[in-house]
C-alpha cells in the first residue's frame, strides 16, 4: 500500500439547480468566499491557477490546477494538480428528483509536501479527518452561498 496515495469521495445535496451549482464551482477563484479552508485562488491563465488549503491540521497545501474537462451539457469540471498534491479532482453535478442538485466530488491524488510524506503512515487517519472536516465546511459554505444568491419566491 501507497500511504502516500489517496482517493476521496464526497456527495453534496445543495439547494440550486444543477446550471446554478455548475456556474459557481466553475469560479475557482470564488472558492474562497464560500470555503473557509480554501485560503486563496490566484489565477494564472485561463485554464490554470494555483490555489492553498489549510483545515485543522497546522499546514497549508499549495497546487497548481489545471482544467482537463468543462462539460457543463454532462455537469462535468475536472482538474489535474500538481505541487504539494499530484492528481486530479472532479465535480458530476446531477439534478434531484426536488430540483436541487446532487453534486459528486471525486479525488485522487498523491500527497508530495516533504512532511506529510514523513508521517505518512502514524499521520493518515488525521490527513483522512481533516479532509472530512474540509468537505463538510465546503458543503455547508457552498449550500449556504447559493441559498444566498436564490431568487425571492415569486420574482421568477
Amino acid at each position: 500500500m501507497d500511504w502516500c496515495h489517496y482517493r476521496f469521495r464526497s456527495i453534496w445535496n445543495l439547494p440550486a439547480e444543477p446550471a446554478v451549482v455548475y456556474a459557481t464551482l466553475e469560479r475557482a477563484e470564488d472558492y474562497p468566499a464560500w470555503w473557509p479552508q480554501v485560503r486563496e485562488v490566484t489565477p494564472l491563465d485561463e485554464r490554470t491557477g494555483t490555489a492553498r488549503f489549510r483545515s485543522f491540521l497546522p499546514y497549508d497545501l499549495v497546487v497548481t490546477a489545471r482544467e482537463q474537462r468543462r462539460d457543463p451539457e454532462r455537469g462535468i469540471l475536472a482538474i489535474a494538480m500538481t505541487g504539494d498534491l499530484d492528481g486530479w479532482a472532479r465535480w458530476t453535478l446531477a439534478p434531484a428528483p426536488d430540483g436541487t442538485t446532487r453534486a459528486r466530488y471525486d479525488q485522487e491524488v498523491d500527497v508530495r509536501k516533504p512532511l506529510l510524506r514523513r508521517l505518512a503512515v502514524p499521520g493518515r487517519p488525521l490527513l483522512r479527518l481533516n479532509h472530512a472536516a474540509m468537505m463538510r465546511a465546503g458543503r455547508r459554505g457552498l449550500a449556504a452561498y447559493l441559498d444566498q444568491r436564490r431568487p425571492p419566491a415569486g420574482s421568477r
